[in-house]
């Protein structure tokens, strides 16, 4: 025996007791009103009148009626069957930018923080898509494999950070090869990339591997973060203070959005690109009018339990027993 809303049972743990204190205090002003109204003399006529046992009897089974129906609520669940769950879905990889270029703050509250707010917002919404996870900077790593697991996944997303991957630098075509080599081999459809990055490719040849993935039937999805004219790289030293990245020079490091590279990767695939901004991340409009549309497999998945609701049983016992205080009489039987 399982409950399919066991929080009902939290509930009645402090509405039963209020209603019993509400039941008191109206016996308790009823007794006020007869006193008020009704001369002394004749409360022994009416006392005798009373047949104290069916009065505990009928408050009795409405006490037991409220417990019934809170059980009820619970949705009390006894026996199952096993069933095959079908999906409908597409294989759904987010390739993100770990570089120290995604601490930039031009997006806040930095832009590989914004860029996890996003993924978690749609992968909150998907009903049957798998979804994986890979990261990359100078090398790439398949930090989630596609799963169904969206609460899994959202544990990987959560720990990614500039220290995912030791090896520095940036390059898109690794991160790229990486998340091709993901897919499951032999059915080359259903199979999306959505790319998360500043478009910086420090080695490597990037197109060369969209083209790949053209070959493998991955459409890929970019999502642009940062600014043309460039900005600073925070980080905090050592000693906790707030400074700025800077190269072998000396200068600061200035971190420039890419987009000439992240569209042309889009567009070899026959995907789409989009800049991300303070207020439009982006990600929701290529899902909502792009990836959403693609046509989607269907997948017979595991057998699973299916519970058999048992809520009409303390129900109707509710229903019962109200209905027999109601035709029990509060006064003695006149001999």
């Amino acid at each position: 025996m399982k409950f399919g809303n066991p929080l009902a049972l939290i509930y009645a743990l402090w509405l039963i007791p209020l209603i019993v204190l509400f039941w008191l205090a109206v016996i308790r002003r009823r007794k006020y009103l007869v006193a008020k109204f009704i001369n002394k003399p004749l409360w022994p006529a009416m006392v005798n009148s009373l047949d104290t046992h069916r009065v505990y009897l009928k408050i009795f089974l409405v006490f037991l009626s409220i417990v019934l129906v809170f059980i009820a609520l619970t949705g009390p669940q006894i026996g199952f069957k096993w069933q095959e769950v079908k999906r409908k879905g597409l294989d759904i990889i987010f390739v993100v930018d770990v570089s120290k270029s995604m601490l930039a703050d031009d997006i806040s509250p930095s832009r590989l923080e914004r860029s996890k707010l996003a993924i978690r917002d749609i992968v909150r919404r998907l009903r049957g898509d798998r979804v994986g996870l890979v990261a990359f900077a100078g090398e790439a790593f398949l930090q989630c494999p596609l799963t169904l697991d969206y609460d899994g996944f959202l544990l990987s997303l959560k720990d990614l950070d500039v220290n995912t991957i030791s090896r520095g630098s940036t390059s898109v075509s690794k991160a790229l090869k990486k998340a091709i080599g993901s897919y499951d081999p032999g059915i080359k459809r259903y199979r999306v990339l959505v790319i998360i990055s500043d478009g910086e490719e420090h080695e490597g040849d990037a197109i060369n591997m969209a083209k790949e993935a053209k070959r493998e039937k991955v459409k890929i999805f970019c999502v642009g973060v940062g600014s043309k004219n460039g900005s600073l790289i925070p980080y905090v030293d050592k000693k906790g203070q707030k400074v700025f990245l800077r190269d072998e020079k000396g200068n600061r490091v200035k971190s420039r959005l890419n987009e000439k590279l992240l569209k042309e990767i889009a567009f070899i695939t026959g995907g789409a690109y989009v800049h991300a901004t303070k207020t439009d991340f982006g990600i929701n409009t290529i899902y909502r009018e792009k990836i959403s549309s693609l046509q989607k497999r269907e997948v017979t998945g595991k057998k699973t339990k299916i519970y058999h609701e048992r809520f009409q049983i303390p129900l109707l016992l509710a229903i019962l027993l109200l209905c027999i205080e109601a035709v029990i009489s509060k006064r003695k039987r006149q001999e």
